[in-house]
């Protein structure tokens, strides 16, 4: 209760003092336009008012200014007495929407009044009104409209009125703002009645309305796909095809009306559609349409699509196809060309392509293709039967047309003649250019020298990456043509040979050809860059050839670059036909690194870094050094071995001394012969045979003293070979001579010269030494400890065959006992009568 008590006085006194403030809350100025809603572009006037209560002019001059959002603007005062009224005029406003305000100079600047104006267009008349009847579940009828082009910045309402004339029944439908579609339920329209539908646009500037249309809701259906049921022949028609054909199930209702078709139609092997559908008008779903005037043979694809009167028509139905009746060909074959002589076996190898030319048809799906050298063709003379477009065989040289006929299962068609031209060594073609038209097409560009015996051109192309020949196509021109668009699936990136033939009279010339590309990219790899030799500062750098499928276009250059570590980076240039370059002047003593870049006109792409060095000797270095070694080393052997020859006898001398052979000694025949007659006293039965390798006979001198006839004791250098050769004995005490190996033999020396008669002393029979290898073996037939043969006139001293007891010789001993013990000696007895 007391709270109740409370709020009521709060609100008693909040009444009074609004009641009691009333008049502060004025505002001190009135502004008035001529209208707050104006057309973009158009004048503005205003006028402002102060009042006379106005607690910021009492007693104070007045000065009114006019703004416009934050820019001033000038006014034209109307003078009184107050200077409290002004007015504003506004030529031209282009703001969609604006403040307006009155203000009283003051410190600082008092606004007193002010107003909202909002600039815009009036609506235009919607554009492109249309409606369409769904006839699915459910059924509604739709429209649309564009607002127009101009904006008109303005709030604008659209409504949508219907009037059905069979009831006089009206309908109004509001928008909400920005839409522009409609749909209206199946409860506001009639399907087979006339309706007057139209659209109003309004704003604060004005209306429009859209142009109204009448129409039937069922005729504005646009109905669902139609169904083809299937695609017959006509029994014995020609080029004609039957189709059978209804509505959607859930438009089925409508059978038995009449509806507008249209149908197309377009070969199974084409990949575009017939210029122009065939309409068929007023036909019922219940009837099948026959389409004629088609080719023979030919599988043709069909669709459909209907509309009921003037409606909108449908969707393209699924395609299903149909064969039409065949007929023999028609019509001839385009044909070129090749032949080349094999002059030893006096035959012609022919390269035969066709194609079908404009006027041929093969009025049937199997066709196949007979060459054959008589006109009417039959398995005699039949060349070669394929259903292709290609065909090689040989001919006689002397050959000189053929015939190229189409055959299916209703006939055949007139045969085609096909000269026969033979090849020449001439042309007349040069500067054969290919530029990509556009993905699907090359343009061949050639220049031609003037003959008079040139009748053509044939332009012919084939991929390069395919091995069939059937691939190839051609194409002829006349001789006055010098460029020719080829047309085709040409793929991107991949590559094709195209050729250009001149044709004579006579003949087919040489041609030119060019490797082309519609489209063409950075290759896809890089081939590995191989080190071939290296010599001095140079290295040669090799690579294997790019594989055709891996170029992805036509190649510029090769360029390889090369660094070392304290150098700049070096570009070679190499020629795309030799697939070598050589680095020159490379520095010995740093290693390098190389990298090749492959470039297309469709882009570039590096390939793997090598690394190499430069060795400061290098293998062809080498083998010059090794080389001159040798020639300089065989010339010395060679100078070696003459100059042995031309010295044999010296160099055998001095590396070789000469040493008896006792098995071919001259003594073996002498004491052979000289033993046949003599008989030693001393011994009566025959001796055996000793053979001395070698005989010396040294003229003594003969002195009158002891001690000069003693031939041991004469001077040293008359004797030295001897002295040396008994002191170096081995069988003497003390024995310290060079040749450890000797093996030592006997010598003997008489005491009388040679031509004297034979001495009554005995001969003096000394051990020497021998360094011939064969006497080793022979060592142990030796005797073991030889002696001199003492005499009278020798003393003891003079003894140096080893240390045997019995060496000084006893007086009045048997010489033959002597003889015995020495063989060597014994083969050298003498009597007086050989001496004599």
């Amino acid at each position: 209760m007391i709270s109740t008590w409370v709020s009521v006085i709060v609100m008693l006194v909040a009444f009074v003092n609004g009641a009691r403030n009333e008049d502060d809350i004025q505002p001190c100025a009135e502004v008035q336009t001529s209208s707050s809603v104006v057309p973009l572009g158009s004048p503005v006037t205003a006028t402002c008012v102060i009042r006379d209560g106005c607690h910021l002019v009492i007693r104070q001059a007045v000065h009114i200014e006019w703004r416009l959002g934050h820019h001033s603007l000038p006014s034209s005062q109307v003078a009184n007495e107050s200077g409290r009224f002004s007015e504003v005029v506004i030529p031209s406003f282009n703001h969609t929407r604006e403040f307006l305000t009155c203000c009283v100079q003051a410190s600082p600047v008092q606004v007193v009044g002010g107003v909202e104006i909002r600039a815009g267009y009036p609506p235009e008349a919607p554009q492109n009104f249309s409606c369409q009847t769904n006839l699915t579940t459910p059924e509604t009828l739709t429209c649309s409209w564009d607002p127009g082009q101009q904006e008109t910045h303005l709030h604008t309402m659209y409504t949508l009125h219907i009037k059905i004339w069979d009831s006089n029944e009206n309908h109004t439908y509001e928008l909400l703002p920005g839409v522009h579609r409609y749909t209206i339920p199946r409860s506001g329209f009639v399907l087979f009645s006339n309706m007057e539908i139209y659209v109003k646009a309004v704003n604060e500037l004005g209306e429009a309305a859209s142009a109204p249309i009448i129409l039937e809701p069922v005729s504005a259906a646009k109905f669902d796909p139609p169904t083809i049921l299937k695609v017959q022949v006509v029994p014995k028609k020609y080029g004609c095809l039957k189709l059978s054909w209804s509505l959607s199930q859930q438009q089925a209702w409508m059978r038995d009306y009449r509806f507008n078709l249209e149908v197309q139609l377009k070969t199974a092997d084409s990949s575009q559609r017939s210029e122009q559908p065939i309409l068929v008008s007023h036909v019922r779903p219940t009837r099948s349409v026959d389409q004629c005037r088609l080719l023979h043979g030919t599988q043709y694809l069909v669709q459909i699509r209907v509309r009921y009167q003037q409606g909108p028509w449908s969707e393209w139905s699924s395609s299903r196809s149909g064969v039409t009746l065949e007929s023999a060909p028609t019509g001839r074959l385009d044909s070129w060309m090749k032949a080349s002589g094999d002059h030893m076996h006096k035959q012609l190898n022919i390269h035969l392509f066709w194609k079908p030319s404009k006027q041929f048809r093969a009025n049937a799906q199997n066709v196949s293709y007979i060459v054959s050298v008589k006109r009417l063709p039959g398995e005699k003379g039949k060349l070669c039967s394929t259903k292709g477009n290609y065909c090689t065989f040989k001919l006689p040289w002397k050959a000189k047309k053929v015939y190229l006929s189409a055959i299916n299962a209703a006939g055949k068609s007139h045969p085609t003649e096909v000269r026969i031209y033979l090849p020449k060594a001439s042309s007349v073609i040069s500067d054969v250019t290919v530029l990509p038209h556009d993905d699907r097409s090359l343009l061949v560009q050639w220049r031609s020298l003037v003959s008079s015996s040139l009748t053509g051109f044939v332009v012919e192309w084939r991929p390069l990456l395919e091995t069939d020949l059937t691939l190839t196509q051609f194409e002829i021109t006349d001789r006055n043509q010098t460029q020719f668009l080829t047309t085709g699936s040409f793929e991107p990136y991949k590559p094709y040979g195209i050729s250009v033939y001149p044709r004579f009279k006579d003949g087919i010339g040489l041609p030119q050809t060019v490797n082309a590309y519609s489209r063409q990219k950075a290759p896809s790899m890089v081939p590995k860059i191989q080190i071939k030799k290296i010599w001095q500062s140079h290295i040669e750098l090799t690579w294997n050839e790019m594989p055709l499928d891996q170029r992805n276009g036509i190649i510029q250059n090769y360029k390889i670059f090369y660094w070392d570590k304290k150098g700049p980076i070096k570009v070679v240039n190499a020629d795309p036909e030799e697939r070598r370059v050589v680095l020159k002047d490379l520095n010995t003593v740093s290693p390098y690194e190389a990298f090749m870049m492959v470039s297309t006109f469709g882009g570039s792409l590096n390939g793997s870094t090598i690394h190499f060095e430069i060795e400061p000797f290098d293998v062809v270095a080498v083998v010059m050094i090794v080389t001159v070694s040798g020639v300089g080393l065989s010339l010395l052997i060679i100078f070696i071995v003459l100059a042995c020859f031309s010295n044999q006898q010296r160099l055998k001398g001095q590396f070789w001394p000469a040493v008896p052979d006792p098995a071919n000694s001259s003594i073996k025949r002498w004491t052979s012969e000289s033993t046949q007659d003599s008989h030693l006293s001393w011994d009566n039965e025959e001796p055996d045979p000793m053979y001395l390798s070698h005989l010396s006979f040294l003229d003594l001198p003969v002195k009158r003293s002891k001690e000069d006839d003693d031939p041991w004791l004469s001077n040293a250098e008359d004797t030295s070979d001897l002295g040396e050769s008994i002191c170096g004995s081995p069988f003497i005490r003390g024995y310290s001579g060079s040749n450890s190996d000797s093996v030592p033999y006997a010598t003997v020396i008489f005491s009388s010269p040679c031509n004297s008669p034979t001495p009554k002393e005995a001969h003096v029979y000394l051990r020497s030494e021998s360094t011939q290898p064969l006497l080793e073996t022979e060592e142990s037939f030796s005797p073991k400890c030889y002696h001199n043969m003492a005499n009278d006139r020798m003393p003891s001293e003079q003894c140096f065959f080893g240390p045997s007891h019995d060496c000084v010789p006893e007086k009045g001993a048997d010489p033959g006992i002597l003889w015995d013990d020495f063989p060597f000696l014994r083969a050298l007895a003498l009597n007086d009568t050989q001496n004599d």
